[in-house]
């Protein structure tokens, strides 16, 4: 594996002429993975709305008037059966996200904890996304059995001011580092599509492609403009732009998942091949992801016979970890109040959101 890519190389592999680019991305993929294999994985929102951060592209910040309907944390029981349902049809695992800044350790905590356990129980690879989390908070959820966790990037490190003011670019490193003490993966990808430039689109390549070990998974997100929020006027990004950033990560970090995130509603099945042609070799099923839309699981499995996709099966990459009850673990909360950062800037098209929602 390569660590020491530069913005520079990146952008070489980028603006290659697309035939080529895509020959290259489809040889590595075929060194690497099954191309015929694709995962599906569910993202259930497990506590929605109501999020003190103010990221620019973001429905669930409590800031901005959108649509979304805040939720408080659902039951370990509703959970299961999510779950449940989303095993017979097809996925092999499932991510819990919670609109948090970060983890607190208490009663909630405890409960996804216990969500962790029973999903893991499933035989379903079990990722979250929470926030920020300390060590010891990732410890304890590498012993309820946790796949994996998502902590996304989001862009460059150039460009993460003018989108996120409420939290620094190094929490989002920092909180990476704090799971690579356990035996937890580490899923962590970003947003195109925000105004950003294909440098910076490069800038968060670099960010992910330079860490060692590079991350096990690596989504891809298109930006999908939501009225309400800072981003809502954003036109949609082509299909050509999304091909060409998952060639580039297939390219530069051979061995990780990359996923067909949020924006697929706008892509052409044709196009979907085309990604999955290029490196991609997981999506997300279900009609939403978190609170955007998104294909109806039945069409993804008509377009995968269609296309001669396949399902992977859960921990083909990783085996199954092992679950700890919570009467035996060893690692027991500490009541942290870690200061994650609040770089304090203002950013125009924020404020100016968050105005139009006080009005």
């Amino acid at each position: 594996m390569k660590h020491d890519w530069t913005r520079e190389e990146i952008l070489d592999i980028y603006n290659k002429p697309l035939m080529e680019l895509l020959y290259e991305a489809a040889t590595v993929h075929r060194e690497y993975h099954d191309p015929n294999t694709v995962q599906v994985s569910t993202l259930l929102s497990i506590k929605t709305g109501g999020c003190p951060e103010d990221c620019g592209y973001c429905p669930q910040a409590a800031r901005y008037h959108t649509d979304i309907e805040g939720n408080d944390l659902m039951g370990v029981q509703q959970v299961k059966a999510q779950a449940l349902r989303a095993k017979a049809s097809g996925s092999s695992r499932v991510c819990m996200g919670a609109a948090w800044r970060n983890v607190k350790d208490g009663e909630e905590f405890d409960q996804v904890l216990e969500m962790v356990r029973t999903i893991n129980k499933l035989d379903m690879e079990v990722c979250c996304t929470l926030g920020m989390i300390t060590e010891n908070q990732a410890q304890r959820l590498a012993e309820a059995g946790l796949y994996a966790y998502n902590h996304n990037l989001d862009t460059s490190e150039d460009y993460y001011k003018d989108v996120i003011s409420t939290r620094a670019f190094q929490d989002r490193l920092d909180t990476i580092g704090n799971v690579r003490k356990t035996n937890v993966t580490v899923c962590s990808g970003g947003i195109i599509g925000m105004g950003e430039k294909v440098e910076d689109r490069a800038g968060m390549l670099v960010a992910l492609a330079t860490l060692d070990p590079q991350p096990e998974s690596v989504p891809i997100n298109a930006l999908v403009a939501v009225e309400g929020t800072p981003m809502e006027d954003i036109e949609p990004i082509s299909i050509w732009e999304m091909v060409r950033m998952v060639a580039t990560t297939r390219i530069v970090m051979p061995q990780t998942q990359v996923r067909l995130s949020a924006g697929r509603t706008q892509m052409s099945r044709e196009g979907q091949a085309m990604c999955f042609f290029a490196g991609a070799n997981s999506i997300f099923a279900g009609d939403k992801l978190l609170t955007t839309p998104n294909p109806d699981v039945n069409e993804d499995m008509e377009m995968f016979k269609l296309l001669g996709l396949n399902p992977q099966a859960p921990f083909v990459k990783k085996s199954q970890p092992e679950t700890v009850e919570a009467a035996e673990s060893k690692h027991l909360p500490k009541g942290e109040k870690p200061k994650w950062s609040r770089p304090g800037h203002t950013i125009p098209r924020n404020e100016e959101a968050k105005a139009k929602a006080k009005a």
